[in-house]
């Protein structure tokens, strides 16, 4: 019964995490399809290219929200159950994660979208925020910061989610936080450097698209983050 319920969660949150926000709210403000411009990814920062800020920050606040809801829920479906295999056992924090990893995974490899999708970093933030504000909130400070002043969303975004795991060691190691937040950011980390390879190959070599300029019509080989 828990097993399913475990399942039936992570599906729920990967659908939740693969509703295409940016690619609706772009055809309904710039009656564009996001994903033949810039980038081609569908988060806010190629919505913002494409469709404008208000568009933009719409898609935003919608991807970190595909982050939290499933948190919500999986700790209002699962309750206060523990599911045990073998020596193994899961309880609401460890499948609250995993549901937000879900979400992520949804973001950036939504079945919307033939499995294409996002970079998820919005909804990794809007999952760390429902689970642990304090890191959150450090993450996206660095993200806006460091974006603002080099103009590189893409390394304001890798930088935000490093910050985010760094800090939570000695919030685990000293604060006793509980070690579940820091598998959460490990692997959210993770996940989105890998699917930031080629921005930080093109940070590498300077070719890297800056914050204001806008998408052209075509695929550019120097995107910005999809975010």
């Amino acid at each position: 019964m828990l097993i399913a319920k475990l399942i039936s969660i992570l599906i729920l949150s990967y659908v939740i995490g693969s509703i295409p926000f940016g690619l609706v709210v772009s055809k309904f403000y710039a009656k564009k399809d996001i994903r033949q411009y810039g980038s081609g990814k569908i988060g806010a920062t190629n919505v913002l290219r494409t469709a404008g800020s208000k568009a933009a920050i719409i898609v935003l606040v919608a991807d970190v929200l595909k982050g939290m809801l499933p948190v919500i829920l999986a700790g209002y479906l699962f309750g206060n159950n523990l599911l045990v295999v073998g020596s193994f056992g899961a309880g609401t924090l460890l499948v609250q994660v995993a549901a937000a990893l879900a979400a992520v995974a949804g973001h950036n490899w939504s079945v919307f979208l033939k499995f294409k999708g996002g970079r998820g970093v919005a909804t990794y933030f809007g999952g760390l925020t429902a689970l642990c504000p304090p890191a959150a909130i450090l993450g996206t400070e660095t993200l806006f910061i460091s974006a603002g002043l080099t103009r590189y969303v893409s390394f304001g975004s890798i930088l935000g989610v490093v910050i985010s795991y760094v800090i939570l060691i000695p919030l685990t190691i000293v604060y006793k936080f509980p070690l579940e937040y820091l598998g959460y950011a490990l692997v959210g980390s993770v996940v989105i450097l890998v699917v930031h390879k080629d921005n930080i190959n093109r940070l590498i070599t300077g070719t890297e698209r800056k914050l204001g300029e806008k998408a052209d019509g075509r695929l550019s080989a120097s995107s910005e983050t999809g975010v």
